[in-house]
């Protein structure tokens, strides 16, 4: 069981791996891709992107946050940013792993370099975490463990490059006190409940999902 504080954050699942949180009056979305909704990103302070693949990162759905809302600023890995930086000159930081820093009142620390391997036939790409306000953490396309306790954990229950085997024993090493689906979008609805059992009852932590547009506190 974490020993990890939880902070008060509400978190609002979005379709996919997108997520938002929301904390004093500001919003943090992490990874507003193609699979998420067309808005994703609007009404964000701050966006956090963690890899280039288009179902984490879309350009357009970036463009519609950084328009609605000229404060809002992006915190990508390099290969992101160097795609946004010219459009958004001063609002678009390039973070990588061991990277510490506060985005629209969150604390965020950036965990892991690497995507989970999809085939070895496939080169790896970036890929980067991110643990906010010490408590949730969104491991993006990898199953990276934090070097210190995570009170929620985010978990791509169904990709290319898993097994639930594989996202089972992830939450039996990170040891959150919950862990929430993400990274669901391909998954049947006849799929749900085999997944949800066996993670819930092998897991060793509080498991649920939540529907898109759900909400949940932290």
């Amino acid at each position: 069981m974490s020993t990890a504080n939880p902070v008060h954050l509400t978190l609002t699942k979005k379709t996919h791996s997108c997520i938002r949180l929301e904390k004093d009056g500001q919003t943090l979305v992490i990874d507003p891709g193609g699979f998420s909704e067309e808005d994703a990103a609007v009404g964000a302070d701050a966006i956090l992107v963690t890899h280039e693949h288009v179902d984490h990162f879309d350009e357009g759905r970036l463009r519609a946050g950084m328009e609605a809302n000229p404060a809002a600023e992006i915190w990508p890995l390099r290969s992101v940013a160097d795609q946004l930086s010219a459009a958004f000159p001063g609002r678009v930081h390039t973070v990588g792993h061991g990277d510490t820093f506060s985005a629209a009142g969150f604390d965020v620390q950036v965990h892991g370099e690497l995507h989970a391997v999809i085939h070895p036939d496939i080169p790896r790409i970036t890929n980067i975490g991110f643990l906010v306000d010490g408590s949730l953490f969104h491991p993006g396309d990898a199953l990276t463990v934090p070097d210190q306790p995570v009170d929620t954990l985010l978990i791509p229950v169904m990709a290319p490059w898993n097994k639930i085997s594989e996202v089972i024993d992830y939450v039996r090493e990170v040891k959150p006190r919950r862990a929430i689906d993400i990274h669901d979008a391909l998954l049947a609805d006849l799929a749900r409940p085999v997944y949800d059992n066996l993670i819930g009852s092998l897991g060793g932590a509080d498991h649920g999902r939540l529907t898109p547009g759900d909400s949940t506190g932290l």
